[in-house]
């Protein structure tokens, strides 16, 4: 199923194996806004097949919904599988394949009801098809994505109360197990499947037709999709490793949709009417990252001193490109339970310079670790090191390797660059600064801080664990190890063509990806 007007292409490098970039550290939709003007186009056609190019992961790829890493693994996935639920644009968990769920008191049990929906054989989904999935995901022996995320269900103890009503009993009390529901590759496979690779058998909106690993994906639409048909014949989702390879198929008319372009190439081509830049606002943080537990910022007046030098505008012009927005030191600008109240930081140098005179660190030197590893960190390495200067700081800059760097600045150095992509900002403290926290990279470590989040879990009245996550922020935007300068846009490009292109979702939601909402005009 391959069209040769590609074969030159692969063997120019267009489909080079070079790897990709983890979904996990990036970023990130209910809703109808395509943002396209009302036009003749404004009307759905059906018909047609989109070709659609992602950077991929080689010969190893797979079709393995729970083994999904990539964002081409995921876009894949989403066009053969459903979850339970899914983040919206605000990254609160939306109902997906669960019409609805429903907490007991204590909040430790909660009862699913699934909508009706069929598998592509026809047989339907079922709570004993749940099950299955979910207890394969946490397979001790495996390291499928979502294990983590569904740590919090005692799968032992939930249990199928119907075939399509499930009780799960949770470990502690959750107020946010919706988003165990819609954790990052939690898809839902009937029970029994193994043959993925050829295949697969989903409740998606695509079936699929064939499939090269490192290559190419072709899918038919599947007409009997719970959600309604998509309007697309087919979709094929190609791999092309290199930005440039994407945007030159793109404009040479080879495909129609490209993921993950620069900021640079963005400029070049908006407004040009040759191809349409799609902008998903705020999908990736951007920041740097200090350690708490050790000199010079176990000193929250040195960490304080970093907030105010930091020019967050400059940073994004100069290391985004302007492709993005400034950042106030906490996680999830516009996510559900963000604590938008807090004044704006801006730059205070005299403030800066006062503070780290309290702190005896009036000539301090700090070396900050960077890496090619992600856009713009070698950029804003660069800008921050002649910020810092103006306050009597020195900043050692210190490139790492791409291929070590996550795992070297987790637990070594002082200071380095970090970004994260969308994700609930419940899953953010979580995973990131709690005592016991995995990737707790700031090595923010407080007893009373952690059981706050116990709090917030075990708080049923949503208003009520609104504001003692906003008192959780604001401990953080005070005295955290994060300054969050910016947050990033996630850039698409597409053919003129192309119309229900999802603008308002960060990427790894809902409605990005959503090739059953796309048509061709």
């Amino acid at each position: 199923m391959y069209d040769e007007r590609f074969s030159g292409l692969r063997r120019r490098g267009f489909l080079a194996a070079t790897g990709g970039v983890a979904a996990a550290t990036l970023v990130g939709c209910g809703g109808s806004d395509t943002g396209e003007s009302p036009t003749a186009d404004g009307t759905p056609k059906r018909g047609g097949r989109l070709r659609a190019a992602f950077a991929g992961g080689g010969a190893s790829e797979t079709l393995d919904p729970h083994l999904a890493n990539l964002f081409a693994d995921v876009a894949r996935a989403k066009a053969l599988y459903d979850k339970l639920a899914d983040y919206g644009a605000d990254l609160s968990a939306q109902p997906r394949l669960a019409a609805k769920w429903e907490p007991n008191k204590t909040l430790d049990r909660w009862q699913v009801t699934l909508r009706e929906a069929t598998f592509h054989d026809g047989s339907p989904v079922t709570a004993g098809d749940v099950l299955h999935s979910y207890r394969r995901i946490a397979d001790p022996d495996q390291a499928f994505r979502a294990k983590a995320s569904l740590d919090p269900i005692d799968l032992d103890a939930s249990r199928a109360t119907g075939q399509r009503s499930i009780e799960f009993v949770l470990k502690r009390p959750t107020a946010e197990f919706p988003n165990v529901l819609a954790a990052f590759g939690a898809y839902i496979i009937p029970e029994g499947a193994k043959d993925f690779d050829r295949k697969p058998i989903g409740s998606g909106p695509f079936r699929l037709v064939s499939f090269a690993p490192g290559r190419s994906a072709v899918f038919r639409r599947n007409d009997d999709y719970w959600e309604g048909a998509p309007h697309l014949d087919e979709l094929e989702l190609l791999v092309a490793n290199e930005e440039s390879a994407r945007v030159n198929a793109l404009l040479g008319g080879q495909i129609e949709y490209a993921h993950e372009l620069g900021p640079t190439t963005a400029r070049a081509h908006e407004g040009k009417g040759q191809i349409e830049i799609v902008r998903l606002r705020g999908s990736a943080m951007q920041a740097f990252c200090m350690k708490t537990d050790r000199a010079p910022f176990d000193d929250r007046r040195v960490r304080e001193a970093f907030f105010l030098i930091a020019d967050r505008q400059e940073l994004v012009d100069g290391a985004l490109s302007g492709a993005g927005v400034v950042g106030n030191d906490l996680f999830g600008k516009g996510y559900e339970y963000y604590a938008d109240s807090l004044p704006q930081r801006a730059q205070d140098l005299d403030r800066a310079r006062s503070l780290l005179k309290q702190a005896g660190a009036e000539k301090l030197r700090v070396t900050l670790d960077t890496s090619a590893v992600a856009a713009g960190f070698t950029e804003a390495a660069g800008i921050f090191r002649d910020q810092a200067a103006k306050a009597g700081v020195t900043i050692d800059v210190r490139t790492g390797s791409k291929d070590s760097y996550w795992s070297d600045v987790l637990d070594n150095g002082t200071l380095c660059c970090y970004r994260s992509g969308a994700m609930p900002i419940e899953a953010h403290i979580s995973q990131r600064l709690l005592t016991d926290s995995t990737t707790n990279a700031t090595k923010w470590r407080h007893k009373d801080f952690d059981a706050l989040y116990q709090q917030a879990q075990s708080t049923r009245d949503k208003a009520s664990r609104t504001a003692v996550y906003e008192r959780m922020q604001r401990r953080l935007y005070a005295e955290g190890g994060f300054l969050i300068w910016g947050f990033a846009d996630w850039i698409i490009g597409t053919g003129r063509n192309v119309k229900g292109v999802e603008t308002k979702a960060p990427a790894n939601t809902l409605d990005w990806a959503r090739f059953d909402k796309v048509w061709l005009a």
